[in-house]
């Protein structure tokens, strides 16, 4: 197999760029998965590998998982331990990397699934971590529109592969994807601290539904509230005025489920 040993490698360039640009991640539909954990779960995901590179030292640990995105990857690499620590954002890295192409968004609806939407949610922990507790969870699928970039490398972590593996579809507008679910029988309900939103313990989640999580600073946008059944809120009774959009968006899925 091929070997890279110098840092300023073109291809390692081009694939830094890739983990710090959405932009470049959006132009050229591939994103970069690192760690051993992550980059070995693409073997039972829906994506395809376009590039694997690792250490000899991760090599030697891993050698039959290795071997096995070797021949699912297009290209392979063993790289320097200095070509790894100019690729990784972590303090230490594990030598692994798999750059990969990002999936079409078509998913058939189910009319008694259970979805989430995400409106313009911007911090990629929260991000990531929804999208982790929605697979947890059973949620059907997650909808992400606006907002911060799935397959930023800090979603991916947050997410702990569940992005891999959940059928998450990106939107560029929530409210497109609230008229698209209300077309195909799916109720929608978005969160709101307002006084006039229904408890969501009293609501009913017995058919096919959504509920909509909102931007950490902002919410729901109004034109999505327009469009959906109802607002729901969480009872807080203690002092503070709102929740972290990821526990908010946790207990939303747990009442959707129960």
């Amino acid at each position: 197999m091929d070997k890279i040993t110098g840092k300023n490698n073109e291809l390692i360039k081009d694939i830094k760029r890739l983990m710090s640009s959405s932009q470049k991640r959006k132009d050229k539909k591939l994103f970069v998965l690192e760690g051993a954990r992550l980059s070995f779960d693409i073997l039972n995901s829906f994506y395809e590998v376009d590039t694997f590179l690792i250490t000899q030292t991760a090599y030697d640990k891993y050698t039959d998982l290795a071997n096995m995105m070797f021949e699912k990857s297009e290209r392979g690499y063993i790289i320097s331990d200095e070509v790894s620590q100019k690729l990784s954002e972590t303090k230490n890295s594990q030598g692994v990397y798999a750059v990969c192409r990002m999936k079409d968004d078509d998913f058939v609806l189910d009319k008694n699934g259970k979805y989430i939407i995400l409106d313009n949610v911007q911090d990629p922990g929260n991000v990531g971590t929804i999208i982790r507790t929605a697979e947890a969870l059973g949620i059907s699928a997650a909808f992400v529109s606006s907002g911060c970039d799935i397959y930023n490398p800090k979603v991916l972590r947050a997410s702990m592969g569940s992005v891999l593996r959940l059928n998450v579809i990106r939107y560029g507008d929530a409210a497109d994807c609230v008229k698209e679910l209300k077309q195909n029988g799916i109720k929608v309900y978005s969160t709101s601290p307002n006084s006039d939103a229904l408890d969501i313990t009293n609501v009913s989640f017995t058919e096919g539904c959504a509920c909509v999580i909102g931007n950490e600073a902002n919410g729901v946008q109004d034109s999505v509230i327009a469009l959906s059944d109802a607002t729901v809120k969480i009872r807080m009774l203690g002092n503070a005025e709102s929740l972290n959009a990821s526990v908010a968006g946790a207990i939303t899925m747990w009442e959707m489920l129960r």
